[in-house]
């Protein structure tokens, strides 16, 4: 089983497909909480040079509450991340697949909700 949901932007640059992985996690009620800019922090703390590598943490806060109203401790797997990273071809998008990462936990319920966000997740990357 893969652990992320892929797309590929041939040609495309960063920040237009940025842009648009937002605009596609609003349109399945995500918002951004957290965002990383690993290169930039690479740089800053290791002086190591990559290419473009964003993380952003999207949380959805209706599943959000769901998830932790079953699993009060499943907030430390929360948000689902979204990198985004300069490929040889243009960028690469690939967000959590949250059944993957849920599947540790023994709780049906659970499955069910990360299974919903799967769903919203697959559907944002493929409207990007």
């Amino acid at each position: 089983m893969s652990y992320t949901l892929n797309r590929n932007f041939p040609g495309s640059s960063f920040d237009d497909i940025s842009a648009r992985t937002r605009e596609a996690l609003a349109s399945q009620g995500f918002g951004v909480l957290t965002e990383i800019d690993v290169k930039a922090t690479l740089k800053r703390k290791l002086g190591a040079e990559i290419d473009d590598y964003l993380i952003l943490g999207a949380c959805n806060p209706s599943m959000a509450h769901r998830a932790m109203q079953l699993e009060p401790r499943i907030g430390a797997m929360l948000p689902c991340n979204v990198i985004l990273r300069k490929a040889d071809e243009g960028v690469e998008v690939s967000a959590i697949d949250p059944v993957a990462s849920m599947a540790a936990v023994e709780n049906d319920e659970l499955k069910a909700v990360a299974g919903e966000v799967r769903a919203l997740l697959q559907k944002a990357v493929d409207a990007i």
